[in-house]
């Protein structure tokens, strides 16, 4: 099995996301979205392992929050990977209480890493992928234009933190679905 860990985006906070990707729909035809009841943020993507470890992983989960109280994030700007001028990836960046998942982050990290798996070191830049296009695409003048529009957007839901969570990570046309495998509450 793949495994992941993230934050799962609840149902009554998907109004604006859900908007955010009808706009952009409407910008660029070709994308893909990502299902709306998956839309997740990523804190560290474990990978392949043996599901005995999911014991395991849940007990780096809870280390990780012990002491983390619930907090809020908010989607704040459009973004995209590598880069939004040639992107493969367009996602909504957060701001709020992200300290608390800069932490989180580095615990589960840390535990992932005395159990044997590689982390990613890249920079961790917190956010939610709202969809996909395939490479090579480059943005028009026009549509760079529209989503700068749209990056200055202010009415996006607080999201409210109350647990993180342990999924099963299972491709699917170009992108991943995922199931719950465990949910470990903040306190």
């Amino acid at each position: 099995m793949r495994f992941f860990i993230a934050l799962e985006i609840a149902a009554d906070c998907l109004k604006s996301l859900t908007a955010v990707q009808k706009d952009l729909h409407q910008i660029i035809p070709d994308i893909k979205l990502t299902d709306n009841n998956k839309l997740h943020l990523t804190i560290a993507f474990i990978g392949e392992a043996d599901n005995s470890k999911i014991p395991q992983f849940t007990n780096i989960i809870q280390d990780a929050v012990s002491g983390i109280s619930p907090f809020d994030i908010i989607p704040a700007y459009i973004d995209a990977f590598p880069e939004l001028h040639h992107p493969h990836t367009f996602w909504v960046g957060i701001k709020g209480d992200i300290d608390k998942l800069f932490v989180i982050r580095e615990r589960i990290k840390d535990g992932i890493t005395k159990l044997g798996f590689d982390t990613d070191e890249r920079r961790y830049i917190p956010h939610i992928a709202v969809g996909k296009v395939n490479p090579p695409y480059v943005l028009s003048g026009h549509q760079e234009s529209l989503l700068q529009k749209m990056s200055i957007n202010e009415d996006f839901e607080t999201i409210n933190i109350t647990s993180i969570k342990l999924f099963e990570s299972i491709p699917e046309e170009g992108f991943h679905t995922h199931n719950t495998l465990a949910e470990v509450p903040l306190k």
